[in-house]
């Protein structure tokens, strides 16, 4: 008889233990999704870095000095200094700090050369993020004319 009656009972599993499993399910699914759109935590990795950077030139103006005065390191490979005409806004010469190397650091600094003098050109100090999504100008500096 009680045999009968256990293949008859249609009795399911309790609504309420239904509703909370439909809910932990749509919780983990919205934080996983959420997760792989926005990408969280990738763009604190790609902040730039605060540093303070000097510029000298030359008595000729034939070279420039950049010298690292303050802020963060810097891994070499993230930074270039770039110069730009600033009458044609024409790319003259792109250096980097790579042949200093290593983590650049208040003190360190790298002399560029030109050939001819710098006269009114715009040196940038431009940082990269790793993943070269991202860049930003440190320091600029216009070349005294002559």
């Amino acid at each position: 008889m009680e045999l009968k009656c256990l293949l008859t009972d249609d009795s399911a599993v309790s609504p309420v233990i239904g509703v909370v499993l439909m809910v932990s399910i749509t919780v983990i699914l919205a934080a996983v999704v959420g997760t792989l759109v926005l990408n969280v935590g990738q763009d604190i990795q790609q902040t730039a870095p605060q540093a303070s950077f000097d510029t000298a030139y030359n008595e000729t103006a034939e070279s420039a000095t950049i010298t690292h005065e303050a802020g963060d390191s810097i891994p070499a490979s993230r930074l270039n200094v770039t110069s730009t005409d600033s009458l044609d806004y024409t790319s003259t010469a792109t250096e980097t700090f790579e042949d200093v190397g290593g983590e650049i650091t208040a003190g360190d600094s790298a002399t560029y050369a030109k050939g001819s003098d710098w006269s009114g050109e715009t040196l940038r100090v431009i940082w990269t993020s790793e993943t070269g999504e991202n860049t930003a100008t440190l320091s600029r500096s216009t070349a005294p004319t002559e």
